[in-house]
């Protein structure tokens, strides 16, 4: 029977894989990736050599077509995502929904969990996280103030992925919500999560903002924002 591997592969360290998610790409016949450039920096590390097939958010119709007829012809597939879990907030749910309408029963579909930003800030929260809500990334443009009216009312933590180059906006944005509504809630930031440069930084929004316009060298690299 095919097998599809759903592999978690590090954030940041290239040392936070699993020995698990190492066997897996040892043993498949190819991988999906993101990026083949980003993968192959990991394969590299590990001295793994496989071919690497592009899947991503841009994907047509015709590519992912020709990954399933790809698929008909070996026994076992990795999916990866460039950093972190497949399916969390990138397209590798779209995959499998494809994939499992191709090929029914005849495939078996296992997660090989591991590192993901958002449960490596939930960790460090230091707060009650029995519950919260996941949103993934706030909208580019058209829905952004309702997506952090959603977040500012939420009665649990919400945590959210955040770009670089609208950090800055978004918390002005919410900084201007909580003037309009009387509201008061605290932020935990994780920039660079594993990386050289890792910085967790904690405190009400307009802090955390300011923080930011001091140091604007540091609003880089991937976000992940914790709003209670």
């Amino acid at each position: 029977m095919l097998e599809l591997s759903i592999v978690a592969t590090p954030i940041g360290n290239l040392a936070d894989i699993t020995l698990r998610a190492l066997e897996i790409l040892r043993e498949a016949d190819f991988v999906l990736c993101e990026d083949t450039r980003k993968t192959k920096v990991l394969m590299d590390k590990y001295e793994i050599v496989k071919p690497l097939k592009a899947y991503h958010q841009q994907s047509t119709e015709g590519q992912i077509h020709k990954i399933l007829e790809a698929m008909k012809e070996v026994e076992k597939v990795a999916l990866v995502t460039d950093a972190g879990t497949p399916g969390i907030s990138d397209p590798g749910n779209l995959l499998i929904e494809r994939v499992l309408a191709f090929f029914g029963d005849e495939i078996k579909i296992t997660p090989i969990p591991g590192a993901n930003a958002l449960s490596a800030l939930v960790s460090v929260a230091g707060i009650n996280m029995t519950r919260f809500t996941f949103m993934g990334f706030p909208p580019n443009k058209k829905g952004r103030e309702k997506f952090f009216r959603e977040v500012l009312a939420s009665e649990y933590p919400v945590i959210y992925y955040e770009s670089p180059y609208r950090l800055m906006k978004n918390l002005d944005l919410m900084e201007g919500l909580f003037e309009e509504l009387g509201i008061s809630k605290r932020v935990i930031l994780g920039r660079e999560i594993t990386k050289i440069f890792e910085e967790i930084k904690r405190g009400e929004v307009v802090e955390v903002k300011k923080y930011y316009e001091e140091n604007p060298g540091k609003v880089k690299g991937e976000i992940v924002v914790l709003i209670y």
